[in-house]
Order: C-alpha cells, then structure tokens, then sequence
C-alpha cells in the first residue's frame, strides 16, 4: 500500500505592483496535488481594501501575511514563497515567526542580508553613488 502524501500549506506572496492575483496558474497546480494553498494581498495590493496614503511602513504593508502567520494553529507550519519585493516580506515574517515557517523560497526575490535589518537592501539599491 502506498503511503498517503503529507500535505503542505503553501502561502504564497507576490512582489511588488501584483496581488495574488498573479498565482492564478500555480494555485490550481498545487491543489491538484494535495496541498493547501493560501495566496494574500499585501496591504493596498489586489483586492485589499487600504489606501497606498495609508501604508506608512513596510511592516503596514506586510500586516495582511503578518496576521495570516499570527492566526495559524500554534503547531502549524507553512512554506512561504516570495516573488521579487515579496521576499522583503518573506524575511520580515520570518524574524516574526520562526516557528511558523518551515520553508522559505525567494522567487526572482531580492535577498536579505542577514547581518542587517530588512530595509538595509532597499536602503543600499537606493543609495546613488
């Protein structure tokens, strides 16, 4: 007999000027597999109802998968995957939420450096030299 395939929650976070919208080919991919798959709108982004002059900081924006992260059953864990400005996200949620995170894949994402603050790769790719 066959073992049952675990299933995995994927979240999954899109970059900069999309909304979840831009997973409409994947999400059906990996339900047919079996997995759960849950697609946010960042603040201001997609259908999220906040206005852009409402979203100061970055963790205002990243408040739809900070609170998606705080609600999940204490011992459930999600892959998070992040496209370009959603691996921001991604690194933010994770220094919030280690325990929540069992996976993270940066899509084509920009990188955190893990000896500084999230915001310290924007600061430096906006630095003019």
């Amino acid at each position: 007999m066959a073992a049952a395939k675990e299933q995995r929650h994927f979240v999954l976070v899109h970059g900069l000027g999309h909304g979840a919208w831009c997973w409409y080919k994947i999400i059906p991919r990996l339900q047919s597999a079996g997995h759960q798959v849950t697609a946010l709108d960042l603040a201001a982004s997609g259908i999220n109802l906040k206005f852009i002059e409402d979203v100061n900081t970055f963790a205002d924006y990243s408040k739809p998968l900070l609170d998606f992260l705080a609600s999940l059953p204490l011992h459930e864990k999600v892959i998070l995957i992040g496209h370009c400005l959603g691996g921001l996200n991604l690194a933010l949620a994770m220094s919030m939420f280690p325990e929540k995170i069992s996976v993270a894949v940066f899509l084509n994402s920009l990188m955190p450096n893990t000896f500084h603050q999230p915001s310290y790769v924007v600061k430096v790719q906006l630095e003019i030299k």
